[in-house]
C-alpha cells in the first residue's frame, strides 16, 4: 500500500516548531524515539505493529506545489519555513523492533535519527500510524490466545473509526494471527484472505427461509456459509440438513453456520447436534456478536463447539483500552543526551537498545534496555531499517511477519498468555542508562 499522506495532515504546532527551528539554526542531528509509558488495565503485553506503514509514510514524504500554496496563503508561515519545504524529503536513519514482536513499557518500538526539523514534524503521523495497529494487534492477539486455535474472523469495518481504521485493524489484527476479514480491500492490499457469509437481511428479504439459503447456494457456492439465527435457529439448522442433500446433488458442499444472537454456547450444542444428526459433521459452527476475548475464553472453557469467532466493534474500537499512554520523545540533540522530566512523564536519555533473555523451555525470561552501545546478554530487538531516507532492504512478507508474531506468543510464559493481569514482566534498566540519566540530570542542573 503506497498511498501519499498530505503534508498538511500534522498538527499545527509541528510546523510552528519546524519555522523556529530554521530561524534559530537548529538544524542539528536529533533522536526521537516512540515507545509506551504503561500496559492498560488488564493487560500482559503489547505487540509492535505498523512499520510498514511507517517507512512508507518516510519515504513518500513530499509537499505539494498546492499544500506550498495553501501554506504560503494561510498567512501563518515566513518565507524561512516555505523556502525549506520546496523539495522537502525525509533524509534521516530509523531503527525498529520488527512487527510482530511482544514489547513492554519504556521500550522505544521506533527511534528516528534525523535533522531536528524533520524528526519533529514526523511525529504526529508517525504516532498516528504506531499507536493504532499496535494498539489493535496487542488485542487481537489477546483473542487468538483466547481462541485456542479456532478461527478468528474481522468483522470490525462497518463500526470502526473511519476507513483507515478500518483497513489498518484488519491488517494487524492478521499479523498478530486473525485468519482473515471481511473487508474484501484488506485483502487487496496486504493479503488478508476475505471470509464472508450473509445478512440477516438477505434472509428477510424472501418469504421463505429454505429458498433464502438455497438461492444463496446457488449464487456463491464456494465456502458455504448460511447464517441461521434470523427466526429460530433450531429450525433453521434443520432446513439446513433438509437442503444439503439437494445442493449436494449440485455439487455445492456447505460449509459453516453461523450464529450472531442468543446464548452462544447453548445454540452451538443444540445446532451441533441437529448437524451431527443429519449427518453434516463437517459442517462448521461460527460464533459473532457482541464478542470480546473473555466471551471467547468462557465459550472455550465451557467446551462449546464453536469452530469459529467472528469479532467487530470489540476488536477494531480495542473496546476495553481505546488508546495506549505511548509518547514519541527527544533523547538526543547535536550529539548530546536529552531527557524530559515533568513528573511522571521522566523518560530515559539517549539512543537505547532492548535485550532479551529467554529461559530453557525458550520463553521469554526478561529484558534489559540500555544504552544502544553497552553490552547486554540477549538477544537486541531493536534494528536498523532505513538509512538515509531509504529502505536497508525489502519488507518482510505477511507470512513472515505472522510466523514472527506466533513465535512470540508461543514464547509468552504462561501467566502472560492468560487475560488475568499478571506480575509485570521484569523490564531491567542497566547501569549504563542509569548513570547517562545521572549525569543529564547533573548538566541540566537536576
Amino acid at each position: 500500500m503506497t498511498q501519499r499522506t498530505s503534508f498538511l495532515l500534522t498538527d499545527l504546532y509541528q510546523l510552528a516548531m519546524m519555522q523556529a527551528y530554521y530561524e534559530a539554526g537548529e538544524t542539528g542531528t536529533a533522536v526521537f524515539e516512540f515507545f509506551v509509558r504503561k500496559l492498560p488495565a488488564g493487560r500482559n503485553f503489547l505487540m509492535a505493529a505498523g512499520l510498514e506503514q511507517a517507512l512508507e509514510f518516510l519515504e513518500t514524504l513530499r509537499v505539494t506545489g498546492a499544500e506550498l500554496d495553501w501554506l504560503r496563503a494561510s498567512g501563518r508561515f515566513g518565507d524561512s519555513l516555505l523556502a525549506q519545504l520546496e523539495g522537502f524529503r525525509f533524509t534521516g536513519d530509523v531503527h525498529a523492533m520488527p512487527e510482530g514482536t511482544v514489547f513492554f513499557p519504556d521500550e522505544p518500538i521506533l527511534r528516528i535519527t534525523a535533522p531536528l526539523p524533520q524528526a519533529q514534524y514526523v511525529e504526529t503521523r508517525l504516532i498516528n500510524i504506531l499507536h493504532f495497529q499496535s494498539l489493535i494487534a496487542a488485542k487481537a492477539a489477546r483473542q487468538v490466545l483466547a481462541a485456542g486455535g479456532r478461527r478468528l474472523v474481522d468483522f470490525g469495518l462497518r463500526r470502526a473509526h473511519g476507513a483507515e481504521a478500518g483497513l489498518m485493524a484488519a491488517r494487524a489484527a492478521y499479523l498478530a494471527g486473525y485468519d482473515g476479514s471481511a473487508n474484501v480491500e484488506a485483502e487487496r492490499l496486504f493479503g488478508v484472505p476475505a471470509v464472508g457469509t450473509m445478512a440477516h437481511s438477505f434472509v428477510q428479504a424472501f418469504d421463505d427461509e429454505t429458498a433464502a439459503f438455497e438461492s444463496f447456494a446457488r449464487a456463491r457456492p464456494d465456502n458455504l456459509a448460511f447464517v441461521i439465527d434470523t427466526y429460530d435457529t433450531e429450525a433453521a439448522a434443520r432446513k439446513v440438513v433438509a437442503l444439503a442433500p439437494r445442493l449436494k446433488a449440485q455439487g455445492i458442499a456447505i460449509g459453516a453456520v453461523r450464529l450472531d444472537s442468543g446464548d452462544l454456547g447453548a445454540l452451538a450444542v443444540s445446532v451441533r447436534r441437529i448437524l451431527d444428526a443429519g449427518g453434516l459433521r463437517d459442517v462448521a459452527i461460527l460464533a459473532s456478536g457482541g464478542l470480546d476475548e473473555q466471551v471467547i475464553a468462557r465459550l472455550c472453557a465451557a467446551g462449546a463447539p464453536i469452530d469459529g469467532f467472528g469479532v467487530g466493534t470489540d476488536l477494531t474500537t480495542s473496546g476495553d483500552a481505546p488508546a495506549l499512554d505511548c509518547a514519541y520523545k527527544l533523547q538526543e540533540y547535536a550529539g548530546r543526551p536529552r531527557r524530559k522530566r515533568s513528573e511522571g512523564k521522566a523518560t530515559w536519555p539517549g539512543r537505547k537498545q532492548v535485550w532479551r533473555g529467554y529461559d530453557d523451555a525458550g520463553r521469554i525470561a526478561g529484558d534489559i534496555l540500555s544504552t544502544e552501545h553497552d553490552t547486554q546478554p540477549g538477544t537486541p530487538l531493536i534494528r536498523p531499517v532505513m538509512r538515509a531516507g531509504k529502505r536497508l532492504g525489502p519488507p518482510p512478507t505477511m507470512a513472515e511477519i505472522r510466523d514472527h508474531a506466533a513465535q512470540e506468543l508461543r514464547r509468552l510464559p504462561e501467566a502472560l498468555r492468560g487475560l488475568d493481569p499478571a506480575l509485570a514482566y521484569p523490564v531491567r534498566v542497566a547501569d549504563a542508562l542509569l548513570g547517562l540519566a545521572a549525569e543529564v540530570d547533573r548538566f541540566t542542573g537536576g
